[in-house]
């Protein structure tokens, strides 16, 4: 008889847990679904003090004591921001003051100052534990400026003539003349291509990185990248390669996708991502034209790297002071946008925290951990409403509104639909968007704080505050439908059932 009672109180629970769910199993993770942490080596995280020869802090073209355990040391604090890859700058070993890691000196030996190979190793093993995936940036355009190769007699065909570029429009100045007097490789050369080749097929087996960012791209030959990605990808499956081609003319960079590189830095977008937001009251028309354009120019223009700044150019947080505005409000805008628009977000160490820096090497300051802690947490809660919603990496943009910075557009994929409201204006907006336009008959549910939009009258009323944004799910309108509303009837009549006989039961043993 108890069994018998045990089974009627557990029939409801069981019941319960039965009850259909709208969670979709998880598909399996592509270079598009990531988001990229950037990470100039040197001057991140300073986790091992015995590798600090010949720093000075005090000097910004100097090294500061960043290292591959500093790295690994703030590994959960960078997935604990949502980020699923980061990318480092060169790790190779190089010539005195190369902290940046462009001088390179020995292709198959770390940078000293860094650390190991077996801690590079590590650093790596520890990443991918997380599911995180590494980058590593790869130079083949050149060497550094003292390299000892180029003052060989033996190795003179390994390097172009040196002369500097003077005309920038000339693409073979572009290619073969020397870059900021930095000995230019001639990969024309079957020993100079074939060492560079291998160079890098060896670095992928001896430390199982995940892909490069290709430096200086259009400094070297196409065909030089062609067989370049043909052989990187022979050594691993779904190797990426992300090419940095400098240039505000999308044309010209994608130009260079028929190469095999996957995707770029998305330079072009970047001057728009950066005139956008540094203000309040800037269109937003500008992006989706951006967007409209590089779906036109490019195969696969998801793999694109959306990015508002990095070591090579002044940090975003300097536009937006010499705007005398509030770093911490514009970055939130900005960073709402490259999250939920295509693209795969690349965010500078020390974004997180506004930190502010000028033109290169000021832009290069040593990360600070102790900032302010807003931004940080904003940014965290993105990263991880990016990885749970698939509509917001692979999902199809519709813009909704454009006014005068005030824009709403929506990602739909499969059968979710999420909804993105940014007000970059100085006034409160109100808009209004059909119904047919998301979804009859819904609710829209925001994920960045407890607002809710029903459904009235065939539109949706979109009331969002001055310098903020939200992001919103689409779902049924709160309150129970008629068969969840059975179904729970069904469960608490089954529970007064079971309660019934147990009392009866302990009744007739009393009695």
């Amino acid at each position: 008889m108890r069994n018998v009672l045990y089974t009627l109180i557990l029939i409801p629970f069981l019941l319960f847990c039965a009850f259909p769910v709208s969670a979709v199993e998880k598909e399996e993770r592509k270079w598009q679904d990531e988001s990229i942490y950037f990470i100039m080596v040197d001057r991140f995280n300073n986790g091992d003090t015995a590798n600090d020869f010949e720093v000075n802090t005090a000097d910004l073209k100097e090294y500061h004591g960043g290292d591959f355990k500093g790295i690994t040391d703030k590994l959960d604090y960078i997935q604990d921001m949502g980020f699923t890859a980061i990318w480092l700058t060169p790790v190779f070993d190089n010539e005195a003051q190369g902290y940046h890691g462009y001088w390179i000196n020995d292709f198959y030996k770390t940078e000293e100052h860094f650390g190991t190979m077996e801690e590079f190793k590590t650093l790596v093993d520890e990443a991918h534990k997380r599911d995180m995936k590494v980058i590593l940036d790869f130079v083949v355009n050149h060497v550094g400026p003292n390299h000892p190769w180029a003052e060989d007699e033996q190795k003179k065909d390994w390097f172009h003539e040196k002369q500097p570029i003077l005309n920038w429009d000339n693409q073979q100045e572009v290619e073969n003349n020397w870059l900021y007097d930095l000995p230019d490789f001639n990969q024309e050369n079957p020993e100079t291509r074939k060492y560079l080749l291998d160079t890098a097929k060896w670095w992928i087996e001896e430390t199982d990185v995940d892909g490069y960012r290709l430096d200086t791209v259009k400094h070297v030959p196409k065909d030089f990248w062609t067989d370049f990605s043909k052989e990187v990808k022979s050594v691993k499956e779904d190797f990426y390669l992300m090419g940095e081609v400098w240039h505000n003319d999308l044309r010209v960079v994608a130009a260079y996708e028929d190469t095999g590189i996957d995707g770029f830095v998305d330079f072009p977008q970047n001057e728009q991502l950066r005139t956008t937001f540094a203000k309040p009251d800037q269109s937003l028309g500008w992006l989706f034209t951006s967007l409209d354009r590089n779906k036109a120019f490019y195969k696969r223009p998801e793999l694109l790297g959306n990015f508002m700044d990095n070591h090579d150019m002044s940090r975003f947080t300097r536009d937006v002071l010499q705007n005398k505005q509030n770093p911490v409000t514009r970055w939130k805008l900005a960073l709402t946008y490259i999250y939920t628009a295509p693209g795969i977000p690349i965010v500078y160490s020390g974004s997180e925290i506004a930190m502010d820096g000028g033109e290169d090497p000021d832009n290069r300051r040593m990360m600070e951990f102790d900032g302010d802690k807003e931004l940080l947490t904003y940014l965290s809660k993105l990263g991880e409403l990016r990885n749970e919603h698939t509509a917001l990496t692979r999902g199809e943009l519709v813009q909704l509104h454009e006014a005068s910075g005030m824009a709403v557009y929506k990602r739909t994929y499969q059968d979710e639909t999420i909804v993105v409201a940014i007000n970059n204006t100085s006034k409160s907006q109100t808009v209004k968007i059909n119904s047919k336009e998301i979804a009859d008959d819904k609710q829209l549910t925001g994920l960045l704080s407890d607002m809710q939009v029903k459904e009235k009258s065939g539109q949706y009323h979109l009331t969002i505050n001055a310098e903020t944004a939200e992001i919103f799910t689409v779902s049924e309108k709160s309150g129970m439908g008629m068969y969840p509303i059975a179904f729970a009837a069904g469960v608490i009549l089954v529970s007064l059932l079971a309660f019934y006989v147990l009392r009866r039961s302990k009744r007739k043993i009393t009695n």
